[in-house]
């Protein structure tokens, strides 16, 4: 956990460093807060299953930081009018989120009785990530005119890189509720050819770190000269498939874990 902190540590100073390399050229900054449900999309449960798709939802909180290109705070001016000032915007971000996570779907349905579908229903888990990284915004309409009033939704599409520390937990109630004794969950799930008797094959309850892509739709609403009200829909993709603290050898594991997060934001200009 020492070393993941170090990471994430290095990774937010880069952004910090790069946010004061475009503060030196006089471009405004925006704060704000970010929350919303998080649907989390992992091998718990079935693919493309409503029920696993609501039952497995949660809650993310962030800090969100913007370099507006088309307002400098040096001069309390406008800047160049080019296509690049007025429709993009630099966003880094902090952001945490949790979900707990729980087996939906046909092979946990109450007609099921063997031993598997016990072992099923009787495994849970958690996701709990934790992450820094930056976006570039592109606005269709004309920041300068949206900061004006000249309407009052300014949708906008993204896409950026995260760095992610995870830190998932398993448990089960099946047998003496050991998640390490592999006989406690799904027989299918476990791999032979690949034994491994420092730890099991298929779950995983440490920490660890990975990289992800992040990519968004939304809009702004203006509520005041300094401040507006956003909502942002977005999809993250996780560059590994242990997030969850399952990965398990079935074929049907055929993606890394994602998620789906609606959040609700407040954002404030500085300058």
């Amino acid at each position: 956990m020492t070393l993941n902190f170090k990471r994430l540590a290095f990774i937010f100073l880069f952004i910090i460093g790069m946010s004061n390399g475009f503060s030196q050229l006089g471009f405004s900054h925006e704060i704000g807060v970010i929350v919303g449900p998080v649907a989390f999309q992992s091998d718990f449960g079935v693919r493309k299953d409503f029920e696993t798709n609501a039952g497995n939802t949660g809650l993310g909180v962030g800090l969100v930081h913007y370099i507006n290109f088309a307002y400098r705070a040096d001069c309390n001016c406008y800047s160049t009018d080019t296509y690049f000032n007025d429709h993009f915007k630099l966003r880094s971000e902090i952001s945490w989120n949790k979900t707990k996570l729980n087996h939906f779907g046909k092979w946990v349905d109450a007609s099921r009785t063997s031993s598997d579908a016990d072992k099923l229903r009787a495994h849970s888990g958690e996701a709990q990530n934790f992450d820094i990284g930056m976006q570039i915004e592109f606005f269709p309409k004309s920041i300068r005119s949206f900061q004006a009033f000249s309407y009052s939704f300014a949708p906008f599409i993204s896409l950026g890189v995260h760095y992610t520390s995870y830190n998932p937990k398993v448990a089960t109630t099946y047998g003496d509720g050991n998640i390490n004794n592999i006989n406690n969950f799904y027989s299918f799930w476990g791999d032979a050819a690949v034994p491994n008797p420092n730890e099991d094959p298929f779950l995983f309850n440490e920490s660890g770190t990975t990289w992800s892509t992040v990519a968004s739709i939304g809009t702004r609403y203006k509520l005041t000269p300094l401040s507006d009200l956003m909502l942002d829909l977005r999809w993250q993709y996780y560059f590994n498939n242990k997030v969850d603290g399952l990965d398990h050898n079935l074929k049907s594991n055929k993606a890394n874990d994602w998620l789906v997060w609606l959040n609700f934001g407040y954002i404030y200009y500085l300058d």
